[in-house]
């Protein structure tokens, strides 16, 4: 067995938990964004991703992602079951396991990253068996061909994607809008308000996203090296500049800057540095959370004008944003940094990174986006992907679940939910004349 680096090896088994816990953060995230009677569903769709994905990543997943180049478009099957890895290290002095675990953690949030496009009216059921057919024929295989050795990675075309902005975010973002369009509108939109229930929730969730990003970004480096330095620093301040440029056009077009906003600008921000984080001085680094951070903000209203509904932006934010990061690698781009050649535009390079760049944009969102809309459609079309109208009114936590999240009944143990249903308390014994009782009101979206 190859001699492992300790310190390479503690610093990968922290990103992948790191990694991990980004999935949960994402539930929070999403969660608050929906109506409270639509939020267990949305997170369990964040939970069941890491069931699904998580046993097909060991049955087959990684083998096809990481095996042996077949073609440069997929591996093969030799390590199918993780076999033949238990006393395997790599070229980085981790194991090969570490190194399986670390981009399982990738996978999973990737295929999670997708339900917030089709929140409060999509199955639990059916999006497992989509999760698990859209990780199988897309997140797999794409995955193989940015950094499995396959055609658009270093091997092959040359495209430069660090930490995953064609195969995470691009991936999960064309797939997203592939089923918005395949269910259709929600229930009243865009006419009623689809408020989020809990800011504090989304707030939660989008910094415990922030922390994880660092295990996401920095530890796609392999190693606790200058490349995992620069990427924090760099995540870090794109970060930093989205949620200010995200609020700024908030301030000017609304006159207001929100939480809401501030939360979805950092999640622009770090989605926009993915592919970029290890290629970037931190000046350009800056300039590409300013520039994702107010894009990403104006492509919001994108939905409304050309009428999808995307619940949750994940269109305006995961696609957009890692787009402009994938781009913007064609700009600004350090030769030291993104190697001999890679300089971009800005700093004396030519135009040809920029073009791999554009064709690997096009390319997985082209492929994401057919093979999402066909499975979508499938479900659809024999087994029923989104829950019915009723359903959907009624909340579809219950609908789906048997659950709600918040219940405040003082009858059956725990939480009952009641949200927005008064209850009257048993009269008690008193020389005082009883005070008019308030009227109870309800802020609570949904």
């Amino acid at each position: 067995m190859p001699e492992l680096d300790s310190g390479a090896t503690a610093w990968i088994l922290t990103s992948a938990a790191l990694v991990l816990l980004m999935t949960p953060g994402l539930a929070l995230f999403y969660g608050g964004m929906t109506r409270s009677k639509s939020v267990l569903n949305m997170m369990m769709m964040s939970f069941g991703a890491i069931g699904v994905v998580s046993l097909l990543w060991v049955f087959y997943g990684y083998s096809i992602a990481f095996g042996e180049d077949i073609g440069g478009i997929t591996g093969d099957l030799s390590a199918a079951g993780l076999r033949g890895m238990l006393e395997s290290g790599t070229e980085g002095g981790i194991p090969d396991l570490l190194f399986a675990g670390f981009q399982l953690m990738f996978a999973v949030i990737t295929v999670a990253l997708i339900s917030g496009a089709i929140a409060d009216r999509a199955k639990f059921g059916p999006w497992l068996i989509f999760a698990g057919l859209w990780a199988t024929l897309v997140y797999f295989p794409v995955a193989h061909w940015v950094w499995g050795g396959g055609w658009i990675g270093a091997d092959g075309l040359g495209v430069l994607d660090f930490a995953g902005g064609t195969a995470v975010h691009i991936n999960a973002g064309a797939a997203a809008l592939a089923l918005a369009l395949v269910l259709g509108k929600r229930v009243g939109w865009p006419k009623d308000k689809f408020k989020p229930h809990n800011l504090p929730m989304v707030l939660l969730g989008a910094a415990l996203l922030w922390f994880g990003w660092f295990g996401f970004n920095a530890g796609s480096a392999g190693a606790a090296d200058g490349a995992a330095a620069i990427s924090l620093i760099n995540t870090q301040v794109a970060t930093a500049a989205a949620v200010l440029g995200w609020i700024v056009v908030e301030w000017l077009r609304d006159g207001k800057p929100t939480t809401l906003g501030a939360a979805s600008g950092a999640i622009a921000g770090l989605v926009g540095i993915t592919p970029a984080c290890a290629f970037l001085e931190p000046l350009g680094a800056i300039a590409l959370g300013l520039i994702a951070g107010a894009v990403c903000a104006l492509a919001v209203g994108l939905k409304y004008k050309l009428k999808y509904d995307d619940s949750l932006d994940v269109v305006a934010v995961h696609m957009v944003g890692g787009i402009i990061g994938s781009l913007l690698i064609g700009f600004l781009s350090v030769e030291v940094l993104g190697g001999e050649g890679n300089a971009g535009l800005l700093y004396g390079g030519g135009i040809a990174l920029l073009g791999k760049q554009a064709l690997g944009v096009v390319v997985v969102l082209v492929y994401s986006f057919v093979v999402a809309y066909i499975i979508g459609f499938a479900i659809e079309k024999t087994i029923g992907f989104r829950a019915s109208a009723e359903a959907e009114v009624e909340g579809i936590d219950n609908a789906e679940h048997a659950e709600s999240a918040y219940e405040f009944t003082s009858t059956g143990g725990g939480f009952a939910s009641i949200v927005g249903k008064p209850t009257s308390a048993a009269p008690t014994a008193s020389t005082e004349p009883a005070e008019p009782a308030a009227p109870a009101t309800e802020k609570v979206a949904g």
